[in-house]
């Protein structure tokens, strides 16, 4: 919602009256001074909607805002041109709103279209939330990153490295909205407040770091050549992409990343593939690039992967994982059920290298049961579950 700055007018003054923490408001709009408003600036206020009200007889200002439940300030400062003693019957009033639902559509086939329209809209509505794109797919998406908060502790979390597990992406966007509606409306999830956690921790979000592996197993082959004829032939002339997980030239992003991958590589496929085959070398793929050098750029204090399927979370690679993550794991698997497994038989992945060169917590979080891709029955369930360990992801 735009509101134009009036004299005296302070971004203070705007939080208290629309009920808003003041530092949402200051980060929702980064080119102001907060010292130094001028008249007839415009100030993005995060969280809130304008609805139109058409006057009737007998309506006043007053009237309208005790009807709808807001402050008379705030219909003077969204219609500086109405005169509050002169209301004309049929005159258009605008009246603010705050966003208490939802505005994200998760429980569907999910591919990058759906998530850049779900990007948007939150993009839209919350303005302090940071979208920046760390690289492109080979296909040229471009894969979002999406910050929130201002805490020295950085905790990262991504979806879908794996095509065939796009059912992990509308997880993420729907705690994404969640979050968001708690911290402008100074609500809770399960109790627990989250507007502390804004001035404590940043959270870093990659919703989907396979966008083309998700739109070939969602949406089928692409149209675009060489890409259509490459993966048909990877896939051996099937059109049933329901196995694939690597990204769109056969690689597996997950088996990307120097933590032991001449042993991961030595297992799998020794050429492109649905599923497994770790590349030439490490980090050959522009999607396990992006991430790496997120990463690399970034402070994170810990990394959770979610994956699909087995309900289990693995937190362990070679003995390096600092003696913090066994308390960490162990209150994930309180909140969501699920099993901790401190070593996997496998290497290479994203959480190996982040503990293997950092020395920090590091998760691999395998939501749900049974084949995947999992289908949109377990969405739900798999969203209670998942958002206990997010949310524990905040406090630990």
């Amino acid at each position: 919602m735009i509101i134009t700055v009036r004299r005296g007018d302070s971004l203070w003054a705007y939080g208290q009256l629309f009920r808003m923490p003041v530092q949402l408001v200051i980060d929702s709009n980064p080119d102001l001074n907060p010292g130094a408003l001028m008249p007839g600036q415009t100030v993005e206020i995060p969280g809130y909607v304008t609805t139109d009200y058409r006057v009737v007889s007998g309506d006043t200002l007053w009237r309208i805002a005790g009807t709808k439940g807001v402050p008379v300030d705030s219909l003077m400062l969204l219609n500086p041109d109405v005169q509050p003693n002169a209301l004309r019957i049929g005159q258009i009033i605008k009246i603010p709103s705050r966003v208490t639902g939802l505005v994200v559509q998760t429980a569907r086939p999910y591919d990058y279209a759906d998530m850049v329209e779900d990007l948007n809209r939150l993009a839209d509505l919350y303005p302090f939330m940071r979208r920046q794109s760390i690289g492109s797919s080979v296909m040229g998406k471009s894969i979002p990153e999406i910050r929130i908060g201002r805490g020295p502790k950085q905790v990262h979390v991504n979806a879908s490295y794996h095509g065939n597990e796009w059912i992990t992406t509308p997880v993420l966007i729907r705690f994404l909205n969640e979050y968001l509606i708690a911290l402008t409306g100074g609500g809770s999830i399960r109790g627990l407040a989250m507007n502390p956690f804004y001035l404590t921790t940043t959270l870093s979000l990659v919703p989907m770091v396979n966008p083309d592996g998700v739109d070939l197993v969602v949406g089928g082959v692409p149209v675009a050549e060489p890409f259509r004829s490459e993966v048909l032939e990877i896939n051996g002339g099937s059109y049933d992409f329901s196995g694939w997980k690597a990204n769109i030239r056969g690689v597996d992003l997950n088996n990307q990343y120097p933590a032991l991958w001449e042993r991961e590589a030595a297992r799998g496929p020794r050429s492109p593939a649905p599923r497994d085959y770790a590349g030439t070398e490490p980090l050959t793929e522009p999607e396990s690039q992006a991430m790496a050098e997120l990463v690399r750029d970034s402070n994170f204090s810990r990394i959770l992967a979610f994956h699909t399927q087995g309900e289990v979370i693995y937190w362990g690679f070679e003995g390096l994982e600092p003696p913090e993550a066994e308390p960490i794991v162990n209150e994930f698997a309180r909140v969501s059920g699920y099993q901790p497994i401190r070593y996997a038989d496998s290497s290479a992945g994203l959480k190996d290298w982040f503990i293997q060169d950092w020395r920090r917590p590091g998760f691999t979080i395998e939501v749900g049961r049974g084949v995947n891709p999992l289908p949109l029955t377990q969405l739900e369930e798999i969203y209670q579950k998942s958002l206990g360990i997010l949310l524990a992801a905040l406090y630990m």
